[in-house]
């Protein structure tokens, strides 16, 4: 009598052993992220955090949400997976610090198809230290496998952002005013936005390896590439108890004049000076091998400036010098006035 196969889910392609192994190796990583408030270890149902209700009279909660995108796919060609975990925190603590929240905590989601555990903990090495820079705990996420869904190697990253503002102090440009300065803070390059084109010009168009040196950048292409996004935290916390910020946006997707306008009030725009901050080789090199049109790049990239705040024209100075001394390199890119739509620039 021929013998039955038997198929169990570790033939079907999810190893239950490998991801306890996983769990093992990032739990070191994640309670160093752990603030006072945070209740639980990790590998419960649920993360635990208590609120402190004594530092807020109106709390108001603030969430965000968000991915890397398809910069993942340079960090499989680079095999290099310890800086992407930093791009995923950046995009939902940028984004909810526009409102004047303090991050308290996040949480990741990890999808693949086979599950590589050390492959896996050097992402989470990279979300860790994400959460350290922003202040905030990461108190979960959820790992999945999925075999015959991705292809061999890959996975994919979503992160999800909690933070919280006193309700008379949130941030949302309403406060604006005619002669209000711009302060935009350097980015660290490319950041994570625009690599579908990134990818179309280097290794498509011209053919590029990542591991290639390329001298205008004084690096690999591979390097360049996978720096990681900016976290923006604490330059608010040098700034905020000395100058009144009445607006701040998270230069990603859509760059300067598809970001900086959602916080306007109605009838007030910018005029940006586009020589008031050096421009990082990358975005240069970009619009030169691929005859990329200066709209395009100033519609599809940072150009350099990663965050931007609003503050009063008189504390224009003040802001910089408190932001440079945070470690931001930071520059008085424009003003905001009366009469003109969305972003000029001069």
């Amino acid at each position: 009598m021929k013998k039955k196969q038997t198929i169990t889910y570790k033939k079907a392609g999810v190893n239950i052993d490998e991801g306890d192994r996983f769990v093992d190796l990032i739990g070191p990583l994640v309670r160093k992220t752990f603030r006072p408030e945070v209740m639980t270890d990790i590998g419960m149902f649920g993360a635990l955090f208590r609120l402190d209700i004594r530092k807020f009279r109106k709390p108001v909660l603030v969430s965000g949400t968000d991915g890397v995108g398809t910069k993942l796919k340079v960090a499989f060609m680079a095999d290099r997976h310890d800086t992407v975990g930093i791009d995923l925190v950046a995009m939902c603590v940028n984004d909810i610090l526009t409102s004047g929240a303090e991050p308290l905590f996040f949480l990741d989601y990890f999808a693949t198809g086979r599950l590589r555990p050390e492959k896996a903990a050097d992402v989470v090495k990279g979300i860790a230290a994400g959460c350290r820079d922003a202040g905030c705990a990461l108190v979960g996420g959820e790992t999945a496998e999925m075999p015959g869904f991705y292809e061999k190697g890959e996975y994919d990253l979503s992160g999800f952002a909690v933070g919280v503002v006193e309700q008379k102090s949130i941030i949302d440009g309403s406060k604006i005013r005619a002669g209000d300065a711009v302060i935009g803070l350097a980015s660290s390059g490319v950041h994570s936005n625009g690599y579908s084109l990134v990818r179309k010009i280097f290794f498509e168009h011209k053919r590029m390896s990542v591991a290639r040196y390329l001298p205008e950048l004084k690096s690999t292409l591979g390097e360049e590439l996978l720096k990681p996004t900016r976290i923006y935290v604490r330059a608010y916390h040098a700034v905020r108890d000395n100058i009144a910020v009445k607006g701040m946006a998270h230069i990603t997707g859509g760059g300067i004049p598809g970001n900086l306008p959602r916080i306007f009030p109605c009838g007030l725009g910018a005029v940006i000076n586009t020589r008031s901050w050096p421009v990082p080789p990358v975005f240069r090199l970009m619009r030169q091998l691929g005859n990329v049109p200066d709209r395009d790049m100033k519609r599809t990239f940072n150009m350099g400036i990663g965050f931007a705040m609003i503050v009063p024209g008189r504390d224009a100075d003040k802001a910089i010098t408190l932001l440079k001394k945070a470690g931001y390199r930071a520059f008085l890119i424009g003003q905001m006035e009366k009469g003109v739509d969305g972003v000029q620039y001069a």
